[in-house]
């Protein structure tokens, strides 16, 4: 029999069943079983971390479909179920420092590259009508197709097979949609169909790039706080600070739920 102890904890929120949700295997888990863990959790990530050294741990990512090389809730999670204390994470993507407190982590990011690119598919697929444009932003092993935009985000229905197919184009992982509410908030969507999450409440490997790209193109603060996940009723808040060597992320994390996998026949268990 396996037994792996997990932790469940809401990330970008104050208060648990709100934010993203995060759930951190705290035992070490064969690989075989990683895959299968993340499906039938079904959140849009499921972290394997390992300590290594004092401060320091690797971590293996993943969503209800594949493994991803870095992702931004889930490093912020992680710590934040690790203990309070300066962490250096280290994934297939990045090695990132974060600091976590009791009530939440905070990581610097890698800076960020971008690209601007075809408009169209972004939107026709997030079904908008004008874009301030599209850029292709690369960091930390992600990529993610970002469209500026001045049109409200609330009613927005997505073509999600279309959103896939855009992002595919351009070798992205997600497609996201920003709006300025005014210098210091962002409102932002994220779609993530190709890898098993329709919308995602709360993405921090994309805020990073977001905010950077905001400050640039729209004239937004340094310091800017997203907004995301209240139309699927996971409200997040995630705190953004842009600087030139990489943008600062963090958010509140919220402990929810702890318990046991009990795995006697699946693959990889004993």
């Amino acid at each position: 029999m396996t037994t792996l102890a997990y932790r469940i904890v809401d990330v970008f929120s104050d208060r648990p069943l709100a934010g993203n949700a995060l759930c951190v295997v705290l035992d070490e888990c064969p690989d075989a079983l990683m895959g299968g863990i993340a499906r039938e959790v079904n959140l849009s990530e499921t972290t394997f971390p390992t300590v290594s050294a004092p401060g320091v741990y690797d971590n293996r990512i993943f969503t209800p479909t594949r493994e991803l090389p870095f992702a931004g809730h889930p490093t912020l999670g992680t710590a934040w179920a690790l203990g309070p204390g300066r962490w250096q994470q280290r994934s297939a993507g990045a090695t990132v420092e974060v600091e976590v407190d009791a009530d939440g982590a905070r990581m610097h990011q890698p800076a960020p590259s971008f690209a601007q690119v075809d408009a169209a598919p972004a939107l026709a697929a997030l079904r908008l009508t004008t874009a301030v444009g599209t850029w292709a932003a690369e960091a930390a092993g992600m990529r993610h197709l970002v469209t500026l935009t001045e049109e409200s985000l609330e009613a927005l229905r997505v073509d999600l097979e279309a959103v896939a197919k855009a992002a595919a184009v351009e070798d992205t992982t997600t497609c996201a949609v920003v709006r300025r509410i005014d210098d210091a908030r962002l409102h932002v969507r994220v779609f993530v169909p190709a890898a098993g999450v329709p919308e995602d409440p709360g993405t921090g490997s994309a805020a990073g790039p977001i905010a950077t790209l905001a400050h640039r193109v729209l004239g937004t603060d340094r310091r800017v706080t997203i907004r995301q996940g209240d139309e699927i009723g996971r409200a997040s808040r995630i705190e953004v600070d842009v600087d030139d060597a990489g943008p600062y992320v963090g958010g509140r994390v919220s402990a929810c739920a702890e318990g046991r996998f009990t795995l006697g026949d699946a693959p990889g268990g004993h």
